[in-house]
């Protein structure tokens, strides 16, 4: 299987570099734009690292290999890095992808600091080898659930593709909502087309969909669909995994993409460091970042701590991760063992609730904090 070689630089034959694998979607069917913000974030902060220093006298290199969404592309990946000697694995942004990752990991022994998967399952048992910055799905999608409950909404309906990870998703909003007085409506977009949806969401009185679905189709076809029916005008969309972040959304949809609200994990404050690396962030990428990168930036800074306290024993950085205390661009991070969660997980990264502006669509309003 073919893989995108690092970009150039990345691997010195001389062997003195510390390295650092990167799993990056960085080509369709892969969410390129996502990818694009992760690898800015962790090449920033490597950058950082490595002016202050490296890794104790020695520079922190990434080699970058392209996931493009696929969970087998992921694992021959993960099988290379560790052939090639990196110390650890860091990123990913798709859960599917990201779960195929961590299972090779923790049966290769090789440590894998997980930037922005969400899934609850990340491994199928518990692990030494894998932590994790991104809040689990049961935690962000709950609090997406109290954010909908107290708009008002109680009949909720899910236009979900098949996935492990809709899936899931469908099922952490049944069941907090339900027990609440909430009904979840699963609409199969198997099945549907984005004009049936609005039949769908008519006949069940639905006030609220939700896009469980991929970007930018069917995603942006069901938000067009659903805006230029008359008989949906005081529906809500949202996207709780977080569609509406990226520009490619707004340059899609315009103003039909506002109002739809998403989860992204950003304090409502940035300290002084999330305002220097959002700084930092935007001059790379020529937009402004979205918490992906953030994620990117954390997850490099982290490894850069374990590898300087550790060093690069691949034994000794899992035996790490209940040791560590970093400030990050979004917090103080330290990982814990956590009900219901394999890996070693960081509780919590923050949680919030937003939309784009309908009057200023490159502006995000923040409805709800969890």
């Amino acid at each position: 299987m073919s893989t995108p070689p690092s970009p150039p630089g990345t691997e010195r034959p001389d062997g003195s570099a510390v390295r650092i694998g990167a799993l990056v979607p960085l080509t369709r069917p892969g969410w390129v734009e996502a990818g694009r913000h992760l690898l800015a974030g962790l090449e920033l902060a490597v950058r950082e690292v490595n002016d202050a220093g490296g890794i104790g006298g020695r520079p922190l290199e990434l080699v970058v290999r392209d996931t493009a969404a696929d969970p087998q592309r992921a694992v021959a990946a993960v099988d290379e890095l560790a052939r090639l000697g990196v110390a650890a694995v860091a990123g990913e942004y798709h859960s599917v992808v990201a779960r195929a990752a961590a299972g090779r990991a923790d049966a290769l022994g090789l440590p894998f600091l997980c930037s922005s998967a969400v899934l609850d399952a990340l491994t199928e048992q518990p692990t030494k080898w894998v932590a994790r910055l991104a809040p689990a799905q049961s935690r962000g999608w709950q609090i997406y659930a109290d954010f909908l409950l107290g708009a008002g909404h109680s009949r909720i309906a899910v236009a979900a593709q098949s996935s492990v990870y809709w899936a899931s998703g469908v099922r952490v909003l049944r069941d907090y909502l339900t027990p609440r007085g909430g009904t979840v409506i699963a609409l199969d977009m198997g099945v549907l087309t984005p004009a049936t949806v609005c039949d769908e969401l008519v006949g069940d009185r639905a006030t609220a969909l939700l896009l469980l679905v991929g970007h930018p189709e069917p995603a942006v076809s069901i938000v067009e669909s659903v805006r230029r029916d008359p008989r949906l005008a005081e529906i809500m969309i949202g996207a709780p995994a977080g569609q509406p972040e990226f520009a490619e959304w707004a340059r899609s949809l315009g103003g039909d993409g506002a109002a739809i609200p998403f989860l992204r994990y950003l304090p409502e404050r940035l300290s002084p460091l999330g305002a220097r690396v959002e700084a930092a962030l935007r001059e790379r990428l020529a937009e402004a970042p979205s918490f992906v990168a953030f994620e990117g930036y954390d997850t490099v800074a982290v490894l850069a701590e374990v590898l300087r306290s550790h060093g690069t024993d691949r034994t000794r950085i899992a035996a790490s991760w209940a040791r560590v205390a970093v400030e990050g661009a979004r917090g103080q991070i330290r990982f814990s063992r956590t009900a219901g969660i394999s890996v070693w997980q960081w509780a919590w990264a923050p949680v919030q609730v937003v939309d784009r502006d309908p009057a200023e669509p490159d502006r995000f309003r923040i409805l709800h904090t969890g």
